[in-house]
C-alpha cells in the first residue's frame, strides 16, 4: 500500500497581522495567507484569490519567529492538516480542517515570467 503524506507547502501574502495567544508553556499564532492563481478564458485572463487560515504553535521561549507574521509579508509556510470535530451549543456536529504550520519563512519575491515551452524530447536515431 502506498504511504500517504499529510503535509502542505504554500507561498502567499499574510492577510493581516497574526493574532497571538499565550498560554502557560506555549503560544499560538493564527493568521491567514492570501494565494491566487491565474485563470484563462479565451483571450481573457484573471486572478482568483483565496485566503487560507493557518495556526502555528511554539513554546513560549521560541516565539521570535512570530515577528514575520505581519500583513503583506510574503511567506512560504510548511505544515500539516489537522481535522477537528465538535458539537456546538445547539447539538449540531461540526468539523473543519486546520492548516498547522510547522515552518514558515520569508519567501523569495520573484517577478512573474511568461511560461516557457517545455523542451521537446529527443528522438532516437537508428
Amino acid at each position: 500500500m502506498k504511504k500517504i503524506e499529510n503535509n502542505f507547502i504554500v507561498t502567499g501574502y499574510v492577510g493581516k497581522d497574526a493574532e497571538i495567544r499565550q498560554f502557560t508553556t506555549a503560544s499560538v499564532a493564527r493568521f491567514s495567507i492570501a494565494v491566487s492563481r491565474q485563470e484563462k478564458s479565451g483571450d481573457d485572463s484573471s486572478y482568483v484569490s483565496a485566503f487560507m487560515n493557518i495556526e502555528a504553535w511554539r513554546k513560549n521561549e521560541n516565539t521570535s519567529s512570530f515577528e514575520h507574521l505581519t500583513k503583506g509579508t510574503l511567506l512560504t509556510v510548511e505544515g500539516y492538516f489537522k481535522p477537528e470535530e465538535w458539537t456546538d451549543k445547539d447539538g449540531v456536529k461540526r468539523n473543519r480542517i486546520i492548516m498547522v504550520a510547522t515552518k514558515f519563512y520569508p519567501a523569495v519575491d520573484k517577478e512573474e515570467e511568461a511560461p516557457t515551452e517545455a523542451p521537446k524530447g529527443k528522438k532516437g536515431r537508428k
